[in-house]
Parts: structure tokens; sequence; C-alpha cells
């Protein structure tokens, strides 16, 4: 057997358990904040003022951060065995922060940050046998943990953000031939390590996910990405996060086109209407109308905006109506194709914000529109989402409609 590996010890203080750690999580959240920054606006149809309390750090982001820390710190103690059980027992559990992540996948992020990070450095140097020296260590932990899924799907998914810290964002015509290379030996690599499982006997999402994951370096993936999503979606339908990754690689950019993203998107409703009711089809057009203006044109307005009313009557956190009153409120561009769907949607804004808002998660707000073009630190993000947010419920508190509706602007008296 090979000897076990000696990761490098990062100096840190000790950790408390999971359970300990979303206890105090949860704590945090509900403690009162007498002190804190508030947002008051005076409701539309004569309802009685709002006074929304701004949330620096919701409970969402604080069940994410305990969970992250508590992969890191598992790594970091090499106690593969012991994270290896927490994360199939995550994903066996369909356990979610209220926002609807697989808490099984955070777990596993920060289990691989470390390695992460280290083979990003020299992937950005352009040391290859560096990054491949980092994953070899990593495979080692396997050897320790013969048969466990959980550990293999950290190593895999490893496997995958490195392969893209190599391939990057660009168009394939302007990869450099060694890295596209890097890309696809890393993808293979974690193809060999999902292989050795089997998602449906294991009744396992994470693995049907990285199993889509790997759609971006199939030979021929139009023809088997709708499966695939279906097999996720159909393993864990309460899981919102699956049906969006669907309707983004449904568009013509990756492995589909507008057609099959309307088809998957009923398809989809259809079959998680028990858990969603319309939602699933409003999930699953949710990021593909961020990024594609073309994705509009064969949207059904009124099933997209009755779906975010079933998800919202259905999914009840603060961070999921920060979510919706954002994209309603703020992301979405007022003009392109379909502007009469354009004006459905930014509608909803206003029923958004009165009957389901209680609290503003500034990074949310930040992270609704062009969160990718720019690098800020945390607390300029915080200040950005804030000011996004205060925006948008100043207008709705002046009955202006959002800058999202056509025309808005033209209305808004700058």
């Amino acid at each position: 057997m090979t000897a076990p590996i000696q990761l490098k010890a990062f100096p840190m203080p000790v950790l408390d358990n999971l359970t300990t750690l979303i206890r105090k999580a949860r704590a945090l959240h509900d403690a009162p904040h007498p002190n804190g920054p508030v947002l008051n606006i005076e409701a539309l149809k004569a309802t009685p003022k709002l006074t929304l309390p701004v949330k620096p750090s919701s409970e969402e982001e604080d069940l994410h951060h305990a969970l992250f820390e508590s992969g890191l710190y598992l790594a970091r103690q090499d106690a593969w065995a012991t994270l290896g059980e927490r994360i199939r027992a995550a994903d066996a559990a369909r356990a979610m922060t209220p926002g609807g992540v697989p808490e099984a996948e955070i777990l596993a992020e920060g289990a691989r940050a470390d390695a992460i990070t280290a083979a990003t450095r020299a992937v950005n140097a352009g040391d290859e046998l560096g990054a491949v020296s980092i994953m070899n260590d990593m495979h080692l932990v396997l050897d320790e943990t013969p048969g466990d899924h959980g550990v293999a799907y950290v190593v895999a998914m490893a496997h995958i953000d490195i392969g893209w810290a190599w391939r990057g964002e660009g168009w394939r015509q302007d990869i450099p031939a060694a890295h596209r290379a890097a890309f696809f030996r890393h993808f293979k690599s974690a193809s060999d390590l999902i292989d050795r499982f089997d998602a449906f006997e294991l009744d396992s999402p994470m693995l049907a996910a990285a199993r889509c994951a790997l759609l971006a370096a199939e030979t021929r993936p139009r023809t088997r990405a709708s499966d695939d999503y279906e097999d996720l979606i159909d393993l864990a339908p309460c899981m919102a996060k699956y049906m969006r990754a669907l309707g983004n690689h449904m568009l013509p950019r990756w492995f589909g086109s507008y057609e099959r993203l309307d088809h998957e998107a009923r398809r989809t409703m259809e079959r998680t209407a028990d858990v969603w009711g319309r939602g699933g089809y409003s999930w699953t057009y949710l990021d593909a109308l961020l990024v594609d203006d073309e994705a509009f044109a064969l949207l059904d307005a009124d099933l997209f905006c009755a779906g975010l009313r079933d998800i919202l009557s259905r999914q009840t956190d603060q961070h999921t109506a920060n979510v919706l009153a954002a994209y309603t409120g703020t992301a979405l561009e007022p003009e392109g194709v379909n502007v009469e769907a354009r004006a459905r949607i930014a509608d909803c804004f206003d029923w958004i914000v009165t009957d389901h808002l209680r609290e503003v998660h500034p990074r949310v707000w930040y992270a609704a529109k062009g969160v990718w073009a720019t690098r800020l630190d945390d607390q300029d993000r915080l200040t950005k989402g804030r000011q996004r947010a205060s925006t948008a419920l100043d207008r709705h508190a002046r009955g202006l409609p959002p800058v999202t509706a056509p025309a808005a602007r033209d209305t808004s008296g700058s």
C-alpha cells in the first residue's frame, strides 16, 4: 500500500465540528442587530412601511462558510475517511443550505481548496509539471480510502477545476494548444475516477453532477447532455442548482439550441411539478436569460412568472427572495429580444419585494449582474451590493418601474 501522504501543515486555530459551526451560524443569523443598517422604503399599494435590515452576512453565507471551513479543516488534518463519510452522508440525505446549495458539494469544495490554490499558481506560471505533482499527491489519498466515492469526488472535481484553469474562459481558437491538451488530460483523469462508480446504484446526485460537468470535454456532448441532466435532476429534483445548470448548458454556445432550451424547461417543469409546481420552467431559464439575450425568443413569460411565484411559495428563505428580487429588479437588460416578456418579468419585482423580501443581502445583489467582470475585495462587494439594492428599492418606493423594465430609464428622471 502506498505510504500515507503527509500534507503540509498550515497554522490555523482548531475549528469546531460541523454541528457546532452550523449552530453558531444560525445563532448569529437569528441574533438581533439593533445598530445595523436598514433600508426604509414605502411599499406600493398603500401597504405599511417596510423596514428591511441589511445583513452583511446572511444565514446562507454563514452556513456555506461553515461547511467550506469544515471540509478544508478535515483535509488539512488528513482526516479523509471522516471527510468522505460526511460528504457521502450529506449527498445521500440531499442536505442543502437554505438557498438550495448541496452541502456535499460545499464540503468537497473546501476539501480541495488548498490543492486548487497551489495548482492554479502553477498553471498561471505555465508550470504543468508543478500542477501535475500536486494532483499526484492528491491521488495518494485514494489509496487510504479505497472505494470511497466521496473522496473520489473531491479528487475528480479538483481535476475539473484545474482543467478549467488551463483552458480559461476564452473561445476555443484562442486557447494555446498546450493549454487545451492539459485541459483534456485533467478532464480524462476526472472521468476515469467518476467512471468507477454508478450514480444511481449509489443514489448519489453529486456523482451525476460531476458527469454533467465533464460534458465540456466530451467529443459529442450534444447527444448525451439532455440524458445526463435528466438523470441528475431525477436524483435530486429539490436542488434548483442543477436545473439552472441545465438551462445554461442548453444554450447554443454549449450543447443545445433555443428550441432545446425551451423543450427542456417544459420537460423539467413536468418532471418536478410535485416539488416546484411550475418553478422548474423558471429555474431552467433563469441563468440562460442572463447570459444570452436570444434566449428570450421562445420564453413563455406568463409561465415563467407563474413559476417564480411557485418557487417563492415553496422555498421561503431570504436568500432565494434576494436572488429573485435582484434578478427581476436589477440584473436583466430592459431592451432586446421579446420586450413584452422582459416587461412581464420586471413587473414581478413589485410583488417579490412586497410579499417576500424581508432583509437585504448585499453580496447577492452584487453578484446578480456582471460579477465576473470585476475583481473587488469583499468590503467593496458589500458596498456595491448595498448600493444596487438601495437604488432598486428606492425606485420601488417612489412608484417607478425597476431599471429592468423596458424604457424604465426614460421615466427615472435621470
